[in-house]
């Protein structure tokens, strides 16, 4: 009996192990059988801001047409996380603007953004922000797991428009993604818990006072209004100081234009608002609209970012009339650029003038003063006359005659307005190269140089040949031309005479020739006459926005007074640099010189020393001109 049981208990045994067995077995096939779940790319819209998105890292799938200016992007490279994740996908060029994959992953804040425009995005500027995300093709790493679904910092998850889903995860998280979920939203709360405010209690005559924006913590200070809540208003940016210009539009209010072409052209004036980053340390930008007289509708300090300006704009309404550019212009030149509107001076000035076919009044004259004030002037024709409506012009090739350079650069020529838009990338690229605003002051671009040169017998031909290659190294160094630099020369001894006037040459080449073929005179040395006259002769030429520099070389003292005639040139802003050779009376030098004396007075012991001034004087006159407010 006792081995029969022994017997079936072994048998039970037996048969529950081969159950286990094959029980384990099954379990295996079932698990071979089941495949798992394709993980899915979750679409996000082109608004979604990284800081919306608790994720540290994860790759997402975003729609075509992110690159429009409504989706804000701060920063280069390093992404600020109140940025459209799509838009900073395009910008950096990683996302085409057909859409596509990109894998986004979370960084440290940074203490300052820099702003660019690329790819047909116009990044923002950004002082600060408390986290920065960066972009990359969607390759995902091994040993990575990424998200089916994002973790939203607030409540409401944002539905992507192509029906995905974007609750926190579908299924439960792994307890690592989980723990680094938590970690992210311990690290950067979504609101953070203020304070119980102490008791307070309004008596019959107080009225609560408004509260602080912002919160103070004992810990750290205080606590920007921004860092209290990822809802926070938009940043304001700084502006792009790669685009650091002075801009002033003016825009046609004519009544040819029409109500419809007007708006277009509002649009654009707020697209090229939005592309350029407004900002106190960038671009600013001012409107003057024209008809038959100009008006300003808002001056460079009005509205210090891009958000003000384009609301601005969308309030100006037409003033009708005729289509006087060359009048806006002139208006501009003298009244748009001071320091009471705005105007920084060490920015360059830029005007773009929008005119719809042609003006009906002139504007070469009123923009080549615009030019001489160092007013970069560029031209939008839309529209313009064809062949049978040129007869009616009243200034033929009118752009040609108004823009900065006529080498293209400065000119756009419009077909159609409804094809406006597309100048606004390009305006904005050549507005904000700085290098190439050819109109803009410079010491190089912006003087009447006239040269006094001593001509007595004490000098010789050969050492006046020797002051003549002074002359020209000096020349050389200028940007001349009828609207740049201006060169003039005037030789003396007991008499003067004028060689060549301000507006004799308009070339470096023929002004260098000019030099050459000036004649050695000889006899005596009356250089307080030759100051007078070329006060008279010489400077009397000279136009009213130009610098006026009087370059003297003498190799001796004076047979009469200069005083007086120093003083006069003085009093009519002649700055004077007195170069002396061999025995020319230094306290002579001294009182021709402007003040102070040691930056406009020099002295060289023989002729052929005087190439060594040449560096010397030309650095004094650019520090001087640099010192000095533009415009």
């Amino acid at each position: 009996m006792g081995i029969a049981v022994i017997t079936m208990k072994a048998s039970v045994i037996e048969m529950f192990l081969v159950l286990l067995v094959t029980g384990i077995h099954s379990n295996k096939e079932m698990a071979k059988k089941v495949k798992r779940p394709k993980n899915t790319v979750p679409q996000i819209n082109c608004d979604i801001k990284a800081g919306k998105i608790i994720n540290p890292e994860f790759i997402v799938k975003c729609p075509a047409g992110c690159q429009d200016p409504k989706y804000h992007v701060y920063g280069t490279g390093v992404y600020a996380s109140y940025s459209s994740v799509c838009g900073a996908g395009v910008h950096s060029g990683v996302l085409g603007n057909s859409g596509g994959k990109i894998l986004v992953r979370k960084v440290a804040g940074q203490s300052g953004y820099k702003g660019t425009y690329s790819n047909g995005v116009r990044s923002l500027s950004l002082p600060r922000w408390r986290e920065s995300f960066i972009v990359s093709e969607s390759k995902p790493q091994k040993g990575v797991t990424y998200p089916s679904a994002l973790t939203y910092s607030s409540s409401k998850s944002p539905a992507a428009k192509a029906g995905e889903t974007t609750k926190a995860y579908e299924t439960t998280p792994e307890p690592v993604a989980l723990m680094q979920a938590l970690t992210i939203s311990a690290a950067e709360p979504t609101h953070t818990s203020l304070p119980k405010p102490a008791p307070f209690v309004i008596s019959a005559t107080s009225s609560p006072r408004p509260q602080p924006v912002g919160h103070r913590s004992q810990e750290t200070g205080f606590v920007p209004k921004e860092e209290l809540s990822t809802q926070s208003l938009e940043p304001v940016s700084l502006g792009d100081p790669n685009c650091k210009v002075d801009l002033s539009f003016l825009i046609d209010g004519s009544s040819s234009i029409g109500k419809r072409r007007f708006r277009i052209q509002k649009q654009f004036l707020a697209d090229v608002a939005q592309a350029l980053d407004i900002g106190p340390a960038g671009p600013l930008m001012g409107v003057v609209q024209y008809g038959d007289n100009p008006a300003t509708q808002f001056n460079l300090k009005t509205h210090m970012n891009s958000q003000d300006l384009k609301t601005a704009i969308e309030k100006i309404t037409q003033r009708g009339g005729l289509s006087n550019v060359g009048r806006a212009i002139s208006f501009v030149t003298k009244n748009f650029f001071s320091n009471a509107n705005g105007n920084r001076g060490g920015a360059p000035n830029v005007v773009v003038a929008m005119v719809d076919g042609w003006p009906t009044d002139k504007v070469e004259e009123s923009s080549r003063l615009a030019r001489e004030s160092g007013i970069n002037i560029f031209f939008i024709t839309i529209e313009g006359a064809v062949e049978n409506e040129k007869q009616h012009m009243v200034e033929p090739n009118f752009a040609n005659k108004a823009v900065c350079r006529t080498n293209g650069f400065y000119a756009f020529n419009v077909q159609s307005w409804f094809g406006l838009h597309k100048t606004a990338a390009p305006l904005v690229k050549r507005v904000c190269d700085t290098e190439r605003l050819a109109c803009s002051k410079t010491c190089f671009n912006s003087a009447d140089i006239g040269f006094v040169i001593d001509g007595s017998s004490s000098v010789g031909t050969g050492n006046f040949r020797t002051v003549l290659q002074f002359v020209a190294n000096i020349s050389r160094e200028f940007e001349i031309s009828d609207t740049d630099t201006r060169i003039g020369a005037v030789q003396y001894t007991y008499e003067q005479r004028l060689e060549f006037g301000f507006d004799r040459y308009r070339s470096k080449a023929d002004v260098l020739s000019a030099i050459k073929r000036v004649g050695y005179w000889s006899g005596g040395t009356s250089t307080g006459a030759a100051i007078q006259y070329a006060l008279e002769q010489l400077f009397q030429q000279s136009k009213p926005n130009k610098r006026k520099l009087m370059i003297l070389i003498t190799d001796g003292r004076s047979y009469d007074d200069v005083r007086v005639p120093a003083m006069a040139a003085h009093h009519r802003g002649v700055i004077t640099y007195a170069v002396g050779v061999a025995w020319a009376a230094q306290e002579e030098l001294e009182i021709m010189a402007t003040h102070p004396a040691r930056d406009h007075s020099f002295f060289v012991d023989e002729f052929d020393h005087l190439y060594q001034s040449v560096p010397r004087i030309i650095k004094n006159i650019c520090t001087e001109f640099n010192s000095q407010p533009r415009n």
